[in-house]
């Protein structure tokens, strides 16, 4: 038991206009949140054309997530907002569309291919720890710059076997920060339910960005297709995924489709690692002694030999430590359902079209579900009352069938690119520099993350 209670945002006094809410809620979702959503099972708030449902009861949950998920589809209040880059990924998508999608693109993700993608990862893991070599001096660095890199370094490895370090890899990575800068995650069109003829209220800006980004991903993916086509292409993870068809049609992804769910691969798998790899950098650094025992188990455990991805499971609290941090810190703030049938949710009616809210934050710092919620404690893992909880109320990638395809790859990334920095680097926090967690597209710090680096003797 570490004790640390890290930063966390403060929420909006209990009672808010629909404009102050939607206000709040456009600079950020965690601001425009009542504390009562930490205790309540489910709490509604009242828009001009509809209503919406906060839930956080595990039975409700699973109803939406697991059992009857067809009924609850993605709603288009934050989708909405992605439009522009995402296209029809799977991400946006519902019903058999989505489901198509699905089965050609999870073959990907299976622990086999996830091993088979490791050396890649490795070596984004190399050239990171040689990049933070010209950071360790007395100097502050941002962190969530760094992190953002490294994340981004992996996709391009793993997805298309070239480093950041290539030009259209490193073009694509400067684009889609001027995406995110420009990117609000509501879309005022969406949240007050328009007319879909109705033009959308995206910025001129973020259009524009979010056009240099596919531009550039429909290079790299039209570049690919012709080496499949002359039969030289890599066997990574774009080759995998664009010669897998659909085993009930036989389709395979066109080109275009093929652009939507890469831009989503480098979307959820870059800006959210990085954010988690963030957070948990900062946990470390705010807890010395937790980072001292990721360091002499990642010593234990990869001694002086070559990584090798068997040797993942020598790191048990390493991975505590990273799962821990997503508990505090999840990645995605919140998902939305629109519920297509009338439903009734603890003896309340629930008119079809209604909004149905599950956020991670609020879910996995629930004060009636967990222990010291908002306590950085690894070593909660180690015991079956966590794990219990966790079944119930732990799902940063989500959960059913929609979980996150990504997820088996967002942990061996997470728990590799942690266990390398650690053992080769000591972190610290910097007096004054407290982070304040936002919720913008994932959960960032308003200001970014300092701390200090640090060569590990």
């Amino acid at each position: 038991m570490t004790g640390l209670i890290p930063p966390k945002p403060k929420p909006r006094a209990a009672r808010a206009s629909f404009f102050r809410h939607a206000q709040l809620f456009r600079k950020d979702i965690f601001q425009s949140q009542p504390a009562r959503l930490y205790r309540a099972w489910m709490a509604e708030f009242k828009l001009p054309f509809y209503k919406s449902y906060t839930i956080n009861q595990p039975e409700l949950l699973s109803i939406v997530l697991r059992k009857r998920p067809d009924d609850f589809p993605k709603s288009e209040i934050v989708t909405a907002a992605l439009f522009s880059l995402l296209g029809k990924s799977v991400f946006v998508t519902n019903g058999e569309l989505w489901k198509k999608q699905r089965r050609i693109i999870d073959p990907a993700f299976e622990g086999g291919r996830i091993k088979e993608v490791f050396p890649s990862m490795l070596e984004a893991s190399n050239a990171a720890i040689a990049r933070m070599r010209t950071l360790s001096t007395d100097t502050p660095v941002e962190i969530e710059e760094q992190t953002s890199q490294m994340a981004a370094d992996v996709i391009f490895r793993t997805l298309f076997s070239i480093p950041i370090t290539d030009a259209i890899a490193s073009e694509t990575f400067v684009k889609f920060k001027a995406y995110q800068r420009t990117q609000p995650l509501l879309n005022v069109a969406a949240i007050l339910k328009m007319p879909r003829w109705i033009p959308s209220l995206q910025s001129r800006k973020t259009k524009k960005a979010a056009q240099a980004v596919r531009v550039l991903l429909s290079d790299l993916t039209h570049s690919r297709a012709q080496l499949i086509a002359d039969g030289t292409a890599p066997d990574d993870l774009a080759t995998k995924i664009m010669t897998t068809a659909d085993p009930e049609t036989g389709d395979l992804f066109t080109s275009e489709e093929m652009v939507d769910q890469v831009a989503i691969f480098f979307l959820a798998g870059h800006e959210t690692s990085a954010s988690a790899l963030a957070w948990t950098l900062y946990l470390l650094a705010a807890d010395p002694d937790t980072q001292s025992r990721v360091a002499q188990e990642v010593r234990d455990g990869f001694a002086d030999e070559e990584i090798t991805f068997s040797m993942l499971s020598k790191l048990p609290f390493t991975r505590d430590v990273f799962r821990e941090a997503l508990r505090l810190y999840p990645p995605v703030p919140m998902m939305v359902r629109e519920n297509k049938n009338n439903e009734v949710f603890r003896n309340r009616i629930i008119k079809a079209g209604s909004q149905i809210v599950m956020s991670p934050w609020h879910l996995q710092r629930h004060e009636r579900l967990w222990d010291r919620p908002d306590e950085f404690d690894p070593d909660r893992w180690k015991t079956e009352a966590t794990r219990k909880c966790a079944r119930d109320a732990y799902m940063p990638f989500s959960a059913g069938p929609r979980v996150c395809t990504g997820a088996g790859f967002a942990m061996v990334e997470g728990v590799l690119l942690l266990a390398q920095l650690v053992k080769h680097f000591e972190f610290e926090t910097v007096a004054g520099k407290v982070p304040v967690p936002v919720a913008h597209l994932t959960v960032r710090a308003k200001d970014g993350i300092f701390l200090k680096i640090k060569p590990r003797v």
